[in-house]
């Protein structure tokens, strides 16, 4: 094989790389979700979820399929941490205060 046959063959694995890269969908960046989780849940949780969210584009379109989708991961598991946690703080919040009121009706008895 000669370099101008051995060029061409990595030609044509550059250009089979780079087609199955833009033809592969992009993964979910996350960053709707993490805002929301930011401004409505948990801060710290949702801004990690956010950092992550805005790294996945620039992976993707830097030809980075890899650490898109492990940012993609990322960003959901803290935008969801974020999420339970609220939940979790609003749960207890209200068992607080349940807790307070019951005890203030049973000692009027």
């Amino acid at each position: 094989m000669d370099i101008l046959d051995q060029n061409q063959v990595n030609e044509q694995q550059i250009n089979a790389q780079n087609n199955t890269t833009m033809t592969s969908l992009p993964p979910k960046t996350w960053l709707v979700e993490a805002i929301l989780a930011t401004v409505f849940c948990c801060m710290p949780f949702g801004i990690a979820g956010i950092v992550y969210a805005a790294k996945v584009e620039p992976y993707y379109v830097s030809g980075k399929i890899i650490e898109a989708q492990l940012a993609s991961s990322n960003a959901k598991k803290w935008t969801l941490i974020g999420v339970g946690v609220a939940i979790l703080g609003w749960i207890l919040y209200f068992a607080f205060f349940a807790s307070i009121f019951a005890a203030m009706y049973s000692n009027m008895d």
